[in-house]
């Protein structure tokens, strides 16, 4: 599951982004990670009867969980080599039934050109990262790759900037002799978000490496994103339980 566009803001994520989290996402993360999106998405990818595709995989937490709650294809898209590695490690393990029913696309979604391969499409951790000019380029492929009817779930990005600096520490993780720890650093910049992750490796209390990677945030209303989906077929369906999801449906193809 990835955070956001890594470096510099641009239009389309760089393919080698990720380099440094996708060593310690896992480890700090993904556990938790792994909860939420069967909160969120579970019971949508159980009634699933065409296909569901993950955009934004990252490490697969929604491409997992998938292939666990249905018995439908699943196209996983993740652009990052860095966060393909462990997905693909990931899918490698798994039995030969469950590896014929995914697909790993290594490029954004629009040059993957899917048509019609899902009816549950989930960007989880995904939207709050695309510079508007990619938003505009993922909404007519997310038409293109649903069949009519078929739904949108996307976990909505911060809808303005934070007003100070916010930091969240994430427990500190042990495996052999080794403590993993990091901390994210949010705050405001140019009218993005800058969000820092911090990463440090210890053992018996003496730091052994420290990394950082910085990547970028556009805050979006929901109103807003809910008014560029409608401009591709896309209507609002209820609200959910949680508020942090945006859910829509496919009615006419772009």
């Amino acid at each position: 599951m990835h955070s956001v566009i890594s470096g510099q803001p641009t239009a389309r994520t760089p393919q080698d982004d990720y380099s440094v989290s996708a060593e310690f996402y896992d480890v700090l993360q993904a556990r938790q990670d792994a909860i939420r999106v069967g909160e969120l998405y579970g019971a949508d990818v159980r009634n699933a009867r065409v296909g569901v595709l993950d955009v934004g995989a990252g490490t697969g937490r929604v491409t997992l969980m998938s292939l666990d709650e249905s018995r439908v294809g699943v196209h996983a898209v993740e652009p990052s080599r860095a966060m393909r590695a462990p997905l693909m490690s990931r899918l490698a393990s798994l039995p030969v039934e469950a590896r014929a029913r995914v697909t790993v696309h290594g490029e954004t979604l629009d040059e993957a050109e899917l048509y019609g391969v899902a009816d549950v499409a989930i960007c989880h951790n995904t939207v709050a990262g695309l510079p508007p000019a990619a938003r505009h380029t993922l909404w007519p492929a997310l038409a293109r790759a649903l069949v009519p009817g078929g739904s949108v779930l996307l976990q909505l990005p911060p809808s303005r900037l934070p007003e100070e600096e916010t930091v969240r520490v994430f427990p500190p993780q042990r495996i052999g002799w080794h403590e993993y720890g990091g901390r994210m650093v949010m705050s405001a910049y140019g009218g993005r978000i800058r969000t820092r992750f911090d990463y440090r490796v210890c053992e018996a209390g003496r730091v052994l490496r420290e990394h950082t990677e910085t990547f970028w945030m556009w805050p979006t209303s929901r109103a807003e994103l809910t008014v560029e989906l409608e401009r591709h077929g896309f209507v609002r369906l209820r609200e959910r339980d949680d508020p942090s999801v945006l859910s829509m449906a496919l009615v006419t193809h772009w």
